[in-house]
């Protein structure tokens, strides 16, 4: 968005300096990216007066020129044809830089003469593309800056151009009086008042409008007039300076006028040519096929359903975002019917950006222009088409009505201070919405057709805030509640889940980060995939869906990795995984992946693939890091992407703690993995909080007697567990008992030829740690008797002979 400082004076009376003018715009939200001041690059430039001019003896197209200057005579070579004695031309000195040739003048020799300067032309000075002859001034004194000269008689030619930077939620600063409005409510100057008056029509239009039903929610409302006997020509002087300086070519005066109320007031308008239009003009949705040659001579395929301006023979303008050059205004224009409208901002970005076209109309009708100024809007732009033109206007025609986008919100002035951190007095903050165009009712605040942004009571506060300076916010320090230690801040859950990444990290695994989303091949491997868990606009093809696992993210980091030659590794992802798309469906995971071998290759032979059992020590260092219990059971009731045999699930009673193991095969190469590969998952949630509340660890309870081993070799059917034997035993004395261990374990064709088919031989050592006194015997062989009772109870097994 540009405007120069003369454009912006024609909505505000004020006296600021484009300086203060660029701090108070980027403060109020409306970034400065850039001021062009022609006034800067010519201030080294005086005004001088040539005394005498004299053929160059050795040049036929030189003149020497005596020249006054406010540092005395000095003697110039020029070789513009207009050089003569009389005039006042504009000097530039040795030393000085030109920009319109990007050299620093020095003191020089021109066909053996001495040259102590240059006078300049237009171009020489980017004024203007004139370079026929050199500056001359109809009047002005010796050594006058000439900065201070334009300034007093032509000032639009060291008019400073501001581009801003334009966020998407002000649409309203997208019109030159729109930033007016803001520096105005900032105390910068006075919003001078908009004049608008009805124009009558003085005959019914020849063209009608209508809008087709099916589309009217995306352009609810569509006008215009006609206005016939026009004189199409170049437009004024004064408005093609202000079309250049912001970059826009003047083409004539009907479309520079259209263009001149899109960045003005941020009306976008449209011009036909009578001429050139058949019947009516219609409102309808694109057809499958269609095609347009719009302004910039390039062809359209028109998206299906996109909303399009029609006559009799077809379409002739895309709605809000590009007219057709067939029925566009000319040099010949006699007749032309201008159209204003408002289309549904949703609409006109999706047509837009089928089309990959961006036009200044696009770029407004999208983020949202004033409804309620359609028709005051068409009526000035008619003012100005009288005025500059001529021509009889046509009575207003009209399709469908302006949408209803009145609405109001609470102002509660003590906000303020809670949701900004300032204090701002209440007259004050009703001063400001009311400058901004806000109407005050009480204590209800009704926002302008202008500010489709405002959408609650927060935004009120917002505007209030932004006006009066958001540099004003003072650091302070948080109140304390109460005197000494502050209260942690963090969470059970998150402390666990820091110590479970310190504890990855450790034992050597590299964190990763992977996104939330995958592909729905992959979600359908872990357990995911379906439709609640399906995203509605997803960023790309391969992340439709939330993930139900993190394995999915780490195995494709691994495949990524063995394509580049990395086969070992060792990956691990802290994050959130979903059983489904409501609040609350979804848990926080740590996995580790391991890949390929346990390490390095050395001479000694310690190189050899990964199992099960190096993802279930790490499986258990992690538990160990959460505060997880050291008791716990293993189950085999696995998902379908473990290998079945080769994993297990850590539980503690109903609770999943953790699963580890081997990955299916089939799930390795669907993600195109070469294995061998294991992991690990830990539910951190799922771990119990310490009963105790203190962080301390309790005293050792050691004991000074001796501790007693007693082996014991159980024969048991062949899918008996170990950890069934074990925690049978456990439990035979729990508190005698110290540990109990598998040292051995017999199996095979040998075994079955001895214990019989089917059977194996299972081998234990129970530890019985007295606390008060030594064993005797007796006692030893009670609780021997006992653990053979209670293994025999839970597994069917008789103790080895």
């Amino acid at each position: 968005m540009k405007l120069t400082l003369s454009w912006l004076r024609d909505h505000l009376d004020t006296t600021a300096s484009i300086a203060e003018i660029a701090d108070a715009l980027t403060d109020l939200g409306l970034e400065v990216e850039d001021i062009h001041d022609p006034a800067t690059r010519l201030a080294p430039f005086t005004l001088a007066k040539v005394i005498h001019a004299e053929q160059h003896p050795d040049a036929d197209r030189l003149r020497v020129c005596r020249v006054m200057t406010d540092e005395g005579e000095k003697q110039i070579v020029c070789g513009a044809p207009n050089a003569r004695a009389g005039i006042t031309v504009v000097l530039a000195k040795p030393g000085d830089y030109v920009p319109g040739i990007d050299t620093t003048l020095g003191v020089g020799r021109i066909r053996g003469v001495e040259s102590h300067g240059m006078m300049a032309s237009e171009r020489e000075l980017e004024l203007s593309d004139e370079h026929d002859g050199i500056i001359e001034l109809p009047s002005g004194e010796v050594g006058e800056r000439f900065t201070d000269w334009l300034s007093a008689n032509a000032p639009e030619k060291i008019d400073p151009v501001i581009e801003i930077k334009i966020t998407p939620n002000r649409p309203d600063a997208l019109g030159i009086r729109g930033v007016a409005r803001d520096l105005a409510a900032r105390g910068l100057g006075t919003l001078k008042p908009l004049k608008t008056a009805t124009i009558p029509g003085r005959f019914p239009s020849p063209v009608g409008v209508t809008i087709d039903p099916e589309i009217a929610a995306k352009a609810p409302f569509f006008a215009g007039r006609v206005v016939r006997g026009v004189r199409n020509g170049p437009s004024p002087d004064w408005m093609q300076k202000r079309l250049r300086a912001i970059g826009l070519r003047p083409i004539n005066a009907l479309v520079d006028i259209t263009n001149y109320f899109t960045h003005d007031l941020n009306r976008p308008l449209h011009v036909f040519d009578v001429a050139k239009v058949t019947g009516d003009l219609h409102l309808r949705a694109a057809r499958a096929g269609e095609t347009l040659v719009a302004l910039d001579d390039k062809t359209y395929a028109m998206p299906e359903g996109a909303v399009v301006i029609c006559d009799a023979n077809g379409i002739e303008s895309i709605a809000g975002v590009m007219g057709g050059s067939a029925s566009g205004s000319s040099e010949d224009t006699t007749e032309v019917f201008i159209e204003a409208a408002f289309f549904d901002p949703i609409s006109v970005a999706a047509t837009g950006r089928a089309l990959k076209i961006n036009s200044d109309a696009r770029y407004r009708f999208e983020r949202g222009i004033d409804p309620e100024f359609t028709l005051p809007g068409l009526d000035l732009a008619t003012q100005m088409v009288l005025d500059l033109c001529g021509g009889e206007p046509s009575e207003i025609v009209t399709a469908g009505a302006v949408p209803d986008h009145a609405r109001a919100y609470r102002l509660d002035t003590d906000r303020v201070v809670s949701l900004v951190g300032m204090e701002i007095p209440s007259e004050q903050q009703r001063a400001t919405l009311t400058a901004l165009g806000f109407d005050i009712d009480g204590d209800m605040a009704h926002v302008p057709s202008w500010r489709p942004d405002v959408q609650g009571e927060a935004d009120l506060i917002e505007e209030v805030a932004r006006i009066a300076s958001l540099t004003r916010l003072q650091g302070k320090p948080l109140p304390r509640p109460r005197a000494g230690v502050p209260l942690p801040v963090l969470t059970p859950l998150q402390r666990r889940e820091s110590a479970a990444r310190r504890m990855a990290a450790a034992l050597g695994y590299n964190e990763c980060v992977t996104y939330s989303f995958i592909d729905a091949r992959a979600a359908a491997l872990f357990g995911g995939g379906g439709e609640a868990v399906r995203l509605e606009n997803p960023i790309s093809s391969e992340m439709t869906h939330l993930r139900p696992d993190l394995l999915p993210g780490l195995l494709a980091a691994a495949a990524r990795n063995q394509a580049r030659g990395f086969m070992d590794l060792a990956l691990f992802e802290v994050g959130p995984v979903f059983s489904g798309g409501e609040p609350g469906e979804q848990a926080v995971q740590l996995t580790g992946l391991l890949v390929g071998a346990s390490a390095a290759r050395d001479p000694h032979g310690s190189r050899r693939p990964v199992d099960l059992y190096d993802a279930k020590a790490d499986a258990e260092a992690v538990l160990g890091a959460t505060g997880a219990p050291a008791r716990s059971q293993i189950d085999r009731k696995l998902d379908g992407w473990w290998h079945p045999g080769r994993a297990g699930n850590v539980q503690l009673g109903p609770n999943r703690l953790a699963t580890f193991g081997e990955l299916h095969p089939r799930v390795l190469a669907r993600m195109d993995v070469k294995g061998p590969a294991v992991a690990f998952t830990v539910h951190l949630a799922n771990v119990p909080l310490p009963k105790a509340k203190s962080p301390t660890r309790p005293a050792l309870q050691a004991s000074d007697l001796q501790a007693v081993d007693r082996d014991f070799a159980f024969v048991v059917d062949e899918r008996v567990e170990a950890a069934a034997i074990v925690n049978a035993a456990q439990g035979a004395d729990k508190a005698l008992i110290e540990r109990v261990t598998v040292f051995d374990e017999f199996r095979g064709d040998r075994a079955a030829a001895q214990m019989g088919k089917g059977r194996k031989s299972v081998a234990i050592t129970a530890r019985l740690q007295p606390r008060d006194r030594t064993l005797t015997e007796a006692e030893i062989e009670a609780v021997a008797a006992r653990i053979v009772e209670k293994v025999a109870k839970a597994t069917g097994g008789t103790l080895r002979g």
